[in-house]
């Protein structure tokens, strides 16, 4: 099996799990939205934002240093008899890396139950995230160890186990959460609130569990015949190298998380200070995040499960200089992502109030969808920008990317929504999105040296989706358009793709005739 077919397949494989596992999550989001309002949503949104920085201190790191040692381990092979044997020596990093795993969980989710107080009533100005905070603070142990597993687990090339994990994980949240919703009841903000982060506790502690059992048989099936006992000097030299690879990881995750964190704090704030009342603006803030993000970037799961692969096939290329591969795989990423990302937009937009009332009835989130939806190509090609600059070893300059995209994020929530709104937000995202965007699209095309084909990357798909668009809603609404379902939904969907993809086709044929033409002259 060749290199391409090896990359589809396994592209296939993890977007095949990630849409399954992206679909019952939106799904899931849509009942509970639907359940608990649009207030509980923001409510649990702000809650989730302080819970993401303390789980990025639980893990500090841990889950790449744990792929990177462990795949070195198995890749290495014993060259003398006093040295250890490769399995040895990854039960070795296993134990250090889950130390430090438990060092920073706990030290992380000690800080979050005694200082949940002050953080609620001080920072996030609501004195109902209280409880959930501390509730959330024991999962931060389990869920840094699964981290540790999951690391093992994608090192040893099984990561089919961790798809398992993560799928019945989601399971057990959304059961747990449905019974303690049905159980607390979803009249009281906070009542639902803790509903659905009890259940999601319940699940964590749950995934870890299985994710243990797993590494176990993983363990036993992998008892090596020789099992030399590692070297003081050997567990020093795995805490180092834990150190060396962890460490600066986990510094640009808490600068960036911080960053971000700090962000969506100031968010309902600036609401407030715009002329909203509370509820008001952890509504509009709910819609924006919980309801509007995860239906616009849904179809990213196809292109960011390819994105995912591109690191190792580019590291490959770059050391073995094969750089005419390497400009291939730029040039047909672009192509790619773009025709995708593009045509995408153009459907959220051509249907965007109707996606809305189907998905998220009485929600209002249909012109949050409209404005955001142009946003669409920017953000999927910079994801698969990203994967291709640390393919090349330009993981320092996507960090500072990043970094200064969240601090533009604070200073512009800051100005811009206590005088605009919620469409300040929207403005904030529109701009730094494009500013990153930009300075990796830059940096890429400076280094790989590749000349951008515009017309064939951008006007060609445009044409073709406005030409689309506009030929179902037309030509076809007299036939579909007035029976509002989801079925007609769906068909309007299909008819839009279809006629999209058959314009694209012809255009590649003409393109083609026309290269032919060119060479034959």
């Amino acid at each position: 099996m060749n290199r391409f077919k090896k990359f589809m397949i396994n592209g296939l494989l993890i977007t095949v799990v990630s849409l399954l596992i992206r679909t019952v999550s939106v799904s899931f989001n849509v009942y509970i939205s639907n359940r608990i309002g649009a207030v509980a949503m923001g409510l649990f949104t702000l809650i989730s934002t302080v819970y993401g920085f303390a789980i990025t201190v639980a893990t500090s790191g841990i889950g790449l240093a744990t792929t990177k040692m462990v795949a070195e381990a198995m890749g290495k092979e014993s060259s003398s008899s006093t040295q250890a044997s490769p399995t040895s020596t990854v039960r070795c990093i296993i134990r250090k890396c889950v130390l430090y795993a438990l060092c920073f969980s706990v030290a992380s989710a000690v800080v979050l139950f005694f200082f949940a107080p002050m953080i609620g009533e001080r920072l996030l100005l609501d004195t109902r995230t209280v409880m959930p905070l501390r509730v959330l603070a024991f999962t931060l142990p389990p869920i840094a160890l699964s981290s540790v597993l999951s690391g093992y687990f994608i090192a040893i090339r099984r990561v089919y186990k961790n798809a398992i994990v993560q799928i019945l994980g989601q399971a057990a949240k959304i059961y747990g959460c449905v019974a303690l919703l049905a159980f607390f009841g979803a009249n009281d903000t906070e009542s639902a609130c803790m509903a659905i982060v009890v259940g999601g506790a319940l699940a964590e502690f749950l995934s870890f569990l299985l994710q243990y059992f797993l590494y176990v048989l993983e363990k036993s099936e992998k008892n090596a015949k020789n099992n030399k006992k590692i070297t003081a000097c050997e567990g020093k030299q795995i805490e180092r190298t834990l150190l060396h690879i962890a460490l600066p990881v986990a510094f640009s995750a808490y600068v960036r998380s911080g960053l971000v964190t700090i962000e969506h704090m100031l968010i309902p704030w600036g609401l407030e200070r715009s002329g909203s009342s509370r509820d008001l603006s952890l509504a509009a803030y709910g819609i924006v995040h919980s309801m509007v993000f995860p239906l616009v970037l849904f179809p990213s799961a196809i292109s960011g499960s390819f994105a995912s692969l591109l690191v190792p096939e580019i590291a490959e290329s770059q050391a073995a200089n094969d750089t005419p591969r390497i400009n291939r795989i730029i040039g047909k990423v672009f192509s790619t992502v773009l025709i995708f990302a593009i045509g995408t937009a153009g459907i959220l937009m051509c249907f965007s109030f109707e996606l809305a009332d189907t998905v998220y009835p009485n929600s209002h989130a249909g012109r949050y969808i409209l404005m955001i939806a142009p946003l669409v190509p920017v953000m999927y090609l910079d994801t698969s920008v990203d994967s291709l600059l640390k393919g090349m070893g330009e993981q320092f300059y996507c960090m500072v990317v990043n970094i200064v995209d969240a601090l533009l994020s604070v200073i512009l929530v800051w100005v811009l929504l206590p005088r605009m709104g919620i469409v300040g937000y929207i403005v904030t995202v529109y701009f730094t999105e494009t500013v990153n965007a930009t300075l990796s699209i830059t940096r890429l095309l400076l280094i790989s040296k590749i000349k951008p084909r515009l017309v064939a990357w951008v006007v060609k798909p445009l044409f073709c989706i406005i030409l689309s668009t506009s030929a179902v809603r037309l030509i076809l609404t007299h036939w579909i358009g007035e029976i509002q379902s989801i079925t007609s939904l769906c068909v309007q969907i299909a008819l839009t793709v279809l006629i999209y993809g058959t314009l694209l086709i012809i255009f590649r044929e003409r393109n083609q005739k026309a290269e032919k033409s060119k060479d034959n002259s």
